[in-house]
């Protein structure tokens, strides 16, 4: 972070100097009436410009090779770490039912539309809920994770999300430490807000696994293929409905 601000103090002094040079020239062209000290103070306002352009490329440039490096962490990370959590939070769905099936056989158009179903999620029961929140519980370290790779990134969105499900999984644990024997679901169902909270968290992980998989389908179609296969497999081992849940 030290390094980061020492970098935009030396830019910003930078810009000064050459606006100071051709506010200099300017001024020299107002007192002496010389043509030539008004071409000359274009000169470093064209170089403040050509720098910009190039800095703002860059810059962009930059953050995607950054998001392409997330991109295949996140294919190892899905495939091993959270794996346990993303099947349990799939399998718990009731409607709609966005199957490993369908999403491997899906166009991109049929993904997007899974992603946007799955704002209107519904859960089979609260047990079902439970198990996937311990399995959140289970992988706060991979959270950690990504919240330091936001920041080494400075990817914002993705630490304020890190962020959001960090103080619900403090919030879980801390009731489990005082309540070992009951049921977090149950406390929440209580609670319309802190039900709110858990549909938000649960509900937010089907779709960012969706928004991967449309990334990866547009990216990376040889990926998608096989993380999706990895999951249709795990669901079949484990015998979860991978064509659906029986209504």
């Amino acid at each position: 972070m030290k390094i980061i601000k020492n970098t935009k103090n030396i830019h910003t002094r930078f810009c000064i100097v050459l606006i100071s040079a051709s506010l200099f020239f300017l001024l020299i062209e107002y007192l002496t009436h010389l043509e030539f000290m008004f071409h000359l103070s274009a000169i470093p306002l064209e170089i403040l410009f050509g720098v910009f352009i190039v800095g703002k490329f860059l810059e962009k440039r930059e953050k995607a090779e950054k998001r392409r490096q997330l991109m295949f962490i996140k294919s190892y990370l899905f495939r091993s770490e959270m794996l346990n959590l993303f099947l349990a939070n799939f399998n718990a769905v009731k409607f709609p039912s966005p199957t490993m099936s369908r999403i491997k056989n899906a166009t991109l158009e049929e993904l997007k539309q899974m992603q946007k179903e799955a704002g209107t999620i519904e859960y089979q029961s609260l047990e079902a809920m439970e198990a996937v929140i311990m399995e959140y519980i289970k992988a706060e370290q991979v959270w950690h994770s990504f919240m330091e790779r936001a920041i080494t990134y400075n990817f914002e969105e993705i630490f304020h999300d890190m962020i959001f499900i960090l103080n619900f999984i403090y919030d879980v644990k801390l009731f489990k430490n005082k309540n070992p024997d009951k049921l977090f679901i149950y406390e929440a169902e209580k609670r319309a807000a802190l039900m709110e909270k858990v549909k938000k968290v649960l509900g937010a992980g089907i779709q960012k696994f969706l928004d991967y998989a449309i990334e990866l389908k547009e990216k990376q179609p040889n990926m998608f293929y096989e993380l999706i296969s990895d999951y249709e497999l795990s669901c079949q081992i484990r015998g979860i409905q991978s064509e659906g849940v029986e209504q």
